[in-house]
């Protein structure tokens, strides 16, 4: 298995910016649709580039989708961009209704999610958003790790038809993902294998769940750790062949237990192999203001809390 390291953090809706950038040089279908956040959402390239293709609207997220599934109907391919309590709760009924429920090629893509929004506290840190998309019928859900799979999975969606939620970050994390690692929508990667239990981590906690590997393989515990950054639809076979091996299972997520990642690989296992499972996740609760890495820390999403949702599950077993 090859070794995955940090080559320099970056923030991941920077990669969303530079994946937009070559859409627009290679797909003249893309168009993208701003919410009065320009800036944030790293879409300044496109829009300069591409003005022709870029609708601003304004802090009216409700029109943007509306507009949005319209375009399809001519075979535009729209991105959208808000952040993503903004992208979601937010715009929810227009997303069911005219791009869910009318099966539109709307690529909705949320920047800012999670705690790691910071500063800006528990109204803009939306936890609720991978499980409010994940129940839309048709929809597919991405959450991305780093600035490489950020930018390879918006890349991805353009090729691919049908609704889809794209969520990724505010802060700069590391970037560990080669920038040739295929994206395939649906599809984990194994980044490290393991006898004694699995590790699936998905969006920020992916390179958590690394460091925790190595800290588990330091106490003698051989951890399998899989990047699922498909929660919708997940790799159950990928899941199911690593729970073969290593018998228990930790789910790590930047999102509410309820609703998520973990509760999703419950559902695969209550229907397969019924195994211990452990939760990292935020517990039932809201989030608060605060630096990204107090908020990690004090909600108990870091590769400490990897470690030690680890050490029960495989008492359980």
């Amino acid at each position: 298995m090859k070794k995955y390291t940090n080559t320099g953090s970056k923030d991941t809706r920077s990669g969303f910016g530079a994946g937009m950038t070559e859409l627009g040089q290679t797909n003249e279908n893309v168009v993208a649709l701003c919410a009065d956040l320009i800036g944030s959402l790293k879409f300044d390239d496109f829009k300069k580039n591409h003005p022709e293709r870029f609708f601003q609207i304004g802090i009216a997220e409700a029109n943007m989708i509306g507009i949005a599934a319209g375009l399809t109907i001519g075979g535009k391919i729209p991105f959208t961009g808000t952040f993503a309590n903004f992208s979601t709760g937010r715009v929810y009924d227009q997303i069911r209704q005219s791009v869910a429920y009318s099966e539109k090629n709307v690529k909705i893509c949320a920047s800012h999610a999670g705690l790691t929004l910071g500063e800006d506290g528990a109204t803009h840190q939306i936890l609720e958003d991978i499980g409010l998309m994940k129940m839309l019928p048709g929809m597919t859900v991405i959450n991305t790790c780093d600035y490489n799979q950020t930018k390879a999975a918006t890349l991805a969606l353009a090729d691919h038809h049908g609704p889809a939620y794209l969520r990724f970050g505010r802060p700069v994390v590391p970037n560990f993902m080669p920038a040739d690692e295929p994206f395939v929508i649906g599809k984990a990667i194994l980044l490290s294998e393991g006898t004694d239990v699995t590790i699936v981590a998905t969006g920020h906690l992916v390179w958590e769940a690394l460091i925790a590997a190595e800290a588990l393989e330091a106490k003698g515990i051989s951890a399998e750790v899989i990047n699922i950054h498909t929660i919708k639809p997940l790799d159950e076979e990928a899941i199911l062949k690593s729970l073969a091996k290593t018998k228990c299972i930790v789910t790590a997520e930047e999102h509410n237990i309820l609703g998520g990642l973990g509760e999703s690989v419950s559902r695969v296992l209550a229907l397969n192999t019924p195994a211990p499972q452990e939760f990292v996740a935020v517990n039932d609760s809201f989030g608060e203001s605060g630096t990204p890495e107090q908020l990690m820390e004090k909600y108990k999403l870091n590769n400490q809390a990897i470690v030690e949702a680890v050490e029960r599950v495989i008492k359980r077993k």
